[in-house]
């Protein structure tokens, strides 16, 4: 009977740690991108053309976490002068800060699907809480590349002033509002 339970017990064991997927991030298919404020005249969107990065989500226990690097120097707006003006000391300081991460150690479900990444963004050197909402979740066989892919639509907002980056305040918004289309291959 014990040895029994004990098979019960490794076996369950080992199917925990099997339930866990890993991804990683697609860089051709995950862009950042952000919207602010700009002067009270109009709405400034621009994004980031280089990210990296891993997922785990474990379904049977409805848990999971990420983590996404975005090199800041890829930014783009459309606007090569105003490109430079971001990357410069003013903004993110690509030279001194060449990435800004978010780690999230846990992923919250709904139903079957992840909806909440409970994490921290480290920006210009300093860490502060984020929440990042997911939505438009799809998991499944891509159709050309013939293996597990996942995808969502991701949203967050924060005050860019909590990060440091305070250049032209308050003409130019302190809140800055995320949108990040995200795509993984299952490794």
């Amino acid at each position: 009977m014990f040895k029994a339970v004990a098979t019960l017990a490794v076996l369950g064991f080992a199917g925990v740690s099997v339930a866990a997927d890993n991804y990683t991030v697609d860089p051709a298919h995950t862009f950042p991108r952000f919207a602010i404020d700009h002067f009270g005249f109009s709405t400034h969107h621009g994004q980031f053309n280089k990210t990296a990065g891993k997922l785990v989500l474990d379904r049977a226990a409805k848990t999971g976490s990420l983590e996404i690097t975005v090199q800041t120097a890829s930014i783009s707006t459309g606007d090569p002068r105003l490109e430079e003006e971001l990357r410069s000391a003013k903004f993110f300081n690509v030279e001194k800060f060449p990435t800004m991460v978010f780690r999230a150690k846990s992923i919250s479900f709904t139903g079957v699907v992840p909806a909440r990444a409970e994490g921290e963004l480290t920006l210009l050197n300093v860490t502060r809480p984020l929440t990042l909402t997911i939505t438009r979740v799809n998991c499944a066989i891509h159709p050309y590349a013939k293996k597990e892919d996942c995808g969502a639509e991701v949203s967050a907002s924060l005050k860019r002033s909590e990060f440091g980056m305070k250049a032209f305040l308050p003409m130019v918004g302190d809140d800055v509002t995320l949108n990040i289309q995200v795509e993984a291959w299952k490794d």
